[in-house]
């Protein structure tokens, strides 16, 4: 499954958050819950550290253990976007929390994404990774 850029949409029309590939360092991570709480910001990632972040949660995925796991977009970095996820029946339930630009003065957003089934997940995650071109 190739995209025209690297990009990975998680939920609904209730809850959703979305990290695209902009150019080059530049990426956009959006996210919307009941149109109450929004977040639209600029993030600077390597495609190596988007790459690492969709291997690391394929790792959870492939053989799911059916236990909560988390991951951060990029672990070495002050507040970065973090995705926990929940089992919940043969998916799981997302709780994302976000910090505009990793800044440490700004309100976090964290918002919870209905179950998504593990297949599905796979093929988002492994569609973000070859996107990625890595």
């Amino acid at each position: 499954m190739t995209m025209e850029r690297p990009r990975i949409l998680l939920g609904s029309d209730e809850a959703w958050l979305e990290l695209v590939h902009v150019d080059g360092d530049d990426w956009r991570v959006t996210a919307d819950g009941a149109s109450c709480m929004t977040a639209d910001f600029p993030a600077c990632l390597t495609v190596e550290e988007v790459a690492d972040f969709a291997a690391r949660m394929l790792s959870h995925l492939r053989a799911p253990s059916g236990r909560r796991f988390s991951a951060a977009v990029t672990p070495g970095r002050n507040n970065p976007p973090t995705l926990r996820a929940e089992p919940v029946d043969d998916g799981y339930a997302f709780f994302v929390r976000l910090t505009p630009n990793g800044d440490d003065d700004v309100c976090h957003l964290q918002r919870e994404i209905d179950p998504v089934h593990v297949a599905e997940l796979r093929d988002m995650f492994d569609g973000l990774r070859v996107s990625s071109g890595l």
